[in-house]
């Protein structure tokens, strides 16, 4: 390997770290977020025309291997048996919002049909992003083969119109719920083993290089590499044109089958490890794309993602005012399955109720372990589906 490329792979393995960094030493910068940082770090690189002739080939690689290593990290924190002991209320807001995105999403998809450009993917990513959040849409991009310029560009509308629903929630979303739901009933018995350290679990990145810690993560990830071989070798049965699509959901099943194994589910930071490789990807894919070329999709993409993000909204709460599901709930469950779990304390802090973080949690990752099933699925559907 050349200097040059030797150089161009560590400043997309080190600057994502420059970016945790920073982001636990000011918080403006984590109110930003770690993936818009890198999103626009990377598009920043990528339009000074700086990187060396060939770069992207080492680009494509860090994109087609992060993401599958990346997948079992983040589901071996997933805890079935607590998603099955879930209240029915909890359980009830989560299946409403996979109803009420998936109703939006597949609307929208003959509302837009023939004024986007591969739409189906589209749809996957956004049933994707709208189960799982940044994860899942990246996982569809890989899944779908979808281009650098129309994930960039998906993604940039979801994060613009995402951020204005946080503000919205993080403000008066809850005044404006309780007009059409029920208040949230605190708990009468608080069950102590149910407490997360949300900062530990999901935020924080501290002694992640301590001995103790770094051992254990190096073991989860050798079986991210495990999985992903193994996964590889059975695609291979399969026609070439749906062997990625089986690659992802052969890591998500097994990603999920070894969260059983109280051994690896043990082992600390294995999600921050896996988020870290997200932000691995971000920055290399939007490092890829040419904004310049950018401006060559129609404005309906930006009216779809609209549509996913507000549309399911008001769906999900005539849906939860038929089944009676409280206003808290509601909130923490969508903001979990559209930002992504380490949004729950943020959110919860805003409703004034610690009560619902666990339900956030376990609806979040939830939302990971079943968005990849349901986004290829559904892209899959779309596509075959005359029109």
């Amino acid at each position: 390997m050349e200097t040059p490329f030797l150089a161009l792979i560590i400043l997309f393995i080190i600057t994502p770290l420059i970016v945790i960094y920073l982001e636990g030493r000011f918080s403006i910068l984590k109110k930003i977020g770690a993936v818009l940082i890198c999103y626009g770090v990377g598009l920043i690189i990528g339009n000074m025309d700086i990187l060396p002739e060939g770069a992207e080939t080492y680009q494509n690689l860090l994109t087609e291997i992060t993401i599958p290593l990346s997948l079992p990290l983040i589901l071996f924190s997933v805890d079935v048996k607590a998603w099955i002991k879930m209240a029915r209320s909890a359980f009830m807001a989560f299946l409403t919002g996979l109803v009420s995105v998936l109703i939006v999403i597949i609307a929208g998809y003959f509302i837009f049909y023939g004024s986007i450009e591969n739409i189906w993917q589209v749809s996957g990513m956004l049933v994707g992003v709208y189960t799982g959040g940044t994860p899942n849409m990246a996982a569809m991009k890989t899944a779908l083969d979808v281009s650098q310029e129309l994930y960039i560009m998906t993604h940039t509308y979801d994060m613009t119109l995402g951020a204005i629903y946080l503000v919205f929630i993080l403000s008066v979303g809850q005044k404006v719920f309780l007009w059409f739901l029920p208040a949230y009933k605190p708990l009468k018995i608080q069950n102590s083993t149910d407490q997360i350290n949300t900062e530990e679990e999901f935020e924080s990145y501290d002694g992640m290089l301590k001995k103790q810690t770094l051992l254990p993560l190096l073991v989860a990830l050798g079986l991210s590499v495990a999985i992903l071989g193994v996964s590889y070798a059975i695609s291979l049965l399969v026609p070439k044109e749906y062997s990625t699509a089986v690659i992802i959901l052969l890591i998500t099943s097994f990603g999920i089958g070894l969260s059983f194994v109280p051994k690896i589910k043990a082992i600390k930071k294995t999600f921050q490890l896996g988020m870290y490789l997200i932000l691995i990807f971000s920055l290399t894919v939007a490092s890829m794309a040419d904004i310049s070329k950018l401006s060559d999709i129609s404005f309906s993409l930006f009216y779809y993602v609209a549509l996913a993000v507000y549309g399911s909204h008001i769906i999900h709460i005539i849906l939860a005012r038929i089944f009676k599901i409280d206003a808290d709930t509601v909130i923490i469950s969508t903001s979990a399955l559209i930002c992504s779990p380490p949004f729950v304390p943020v959110v919860a802090g805003a409703l004034k109720n610690k009560e619902i973080i666990l339900t956030g949690l376990v609806v979040g990752i939830a939302g990971y372990a079943i968005g990849n099933y349901l986004g290829v699925l559904i892209a899959y559907l779309l596509k075959a589906m005359p029109v």
